[in-house]
């Protein structure tokens, strides 16, 4: 069972442990880092242990960092680099602003081992648009040029942001070689052969923000998060920018889920590791108000795939609460019992059940982007 937790926040990374010394409280922060500093991602490296923060300084630009011993020390590495235009090469053009894309990095919005068990082995997915492999902990980065160089990628365009972003990679625990990918707004990416080919997988999803002949292309859905159950792989679940999504069937198909309560709109979703049937949300209102409904902070549970959801509050705000959850900010460790999500107006909660009941770590953090247990 995780008994450490990182928490990267506008204003610094924090890590989140089992308190000493009982008391009332089961878990404190016990470290910061990065103080002041926008950090928009981490990733501890199952393989072996480096943890990595990835930063956003803003005029100055996106840094990711390492560390060898849990964030104790820090070293600087490389960042994913965009092929430069050739010349007389027209920029690319956003399909909906009409504006050119820069062949520059904004944002490491996905960050993941790559799951083949070698050490410092890591995909990253990028803003804009970009998916890079490093085999030396990020020491350098290539561009995955198949997906690059893939005509439909001329039609992704931005969501809530500028431009489209890779921010889901979830990698076969059964094959490395086949990585699925959640781009906004690009929709499912799949490749069975480790990036050599790739094939859009979002059937069945649809948009509501896209005129009817054309809000069932695959190429242009904004699937906000994308989680994938270990012990069977074939089914993964989306919350979607107009609902929730599940695929049964490896991502030929996704069926649209109805029934979430209290509402369908949201960021975040988990998956339990052991039971493809029980799934997290944290709802919001709609895309017009993204605040929880009814000013109460709640999680949605399924346990039956979807057919029917528990509105869990237990533990969490029900009056006056804005807390909205960001699509990393909510996490399932290995056993699929403890949950931590964190907000935007820096509330942190963690369940040792399942989501019947939370406890509140922090109310006072800086807005909070990505937690991630130490698996």
């Amino acid at each position: 069972m995780s008994d450490r937790i990182y928490v990267s926040t506008r204003k610094g990374l924090f890590t989140v442990e089992p308190a000493k010394g009982g008391g009332s409280h089961g878990w404190e922060i016990t470290h910061a880092c990065f103080e002041g500093d926008n950090v928009t991602l981490v990733l501890p490296d199952h393989g072996d242990g480096t943890l990595y923060a990835a930063l956003d300084h803003g005029h100055f630009g996106v840094k990711l960092h390492r560390s060898p011993d849990d964030g104790r020390s820090w070293e600087e590495c490389a960042v994913p680099v965009y092929p430069e235009l050739k010349e007389g090469e027209e920029p690319d053009i956003n399909p909906m602003s009409g504006e050119p894309i820069p062949s520059s990095l904004k944002l490491i919005w996905a960050l993941e081992h790559s799951g083949d068990g070698q050490s410092g082995h890591l995909w990253c997915g990028t803003l804009p648009g970009g998916l890079f492999r490093s085999t030396d902990g990020g020491t350098s980065w290539n561009l995955v040029r198949s997906l690059w160089d893939h005509p439909s990628r001329k039609k992704w365009f931005g969501g809530g942001m500028d431009w489209a972003g890779i921010h889901t990679i979830c990698v076969d625990p059964r094959d490395s070689r086949r990585v699925i990918l959640g781009v906004s707004c690009g929709g499912v990416w799949v490749t069975d052969d480790g990036g050599e080919t790739w094939a859009c997988r979002a059937d069945g999803m649809w948009a509501s923000y896209m005129p009817p002949e054309s809000k069932n292309d695959p190429d242009i859905q904004d699937p906000h998060r994308i989680a994938q159950c270990r012990a069977n792989p074939d089914v993964l679940w989306a919350q979607h920018h107009n609902g929730v999504f599940r695929t049964t069937d490896g991502c030929k198909s996704w069926q649209e889920i109805t029934t979430v309560k209290p509402s369908t709109f949201g960021f975040g979703v988990a998956v339990h590791p052991a039971d493809p049937d029980t799934a997290w949300f944290v709802p919001a209102i709609n895309d017009e108000k993204r605040v929880p409904v009814d000013g109460k902070v709640v999680v949605a549970r399924t346990r039956d795939g979807g057919a029917t959801f528990d509105v869990l509050r237990n533990g969490l705000p029900q009056r006056y609460a804005y807390d909205l959850t960001f699509r990393h900010a909510l996490d399932v460790d290995e056993t699929g019992d403890r949950l931590v999500f964190g907000s935007t107006t820096g509330g942190l909660w963690i369940s040792e059940d399942q989501g019947d009941s939370w406890e509140t770590v922090a109310t006072h953090l800086p807005p909070i982007y990505c937690t991630r247990f130490v698996k």
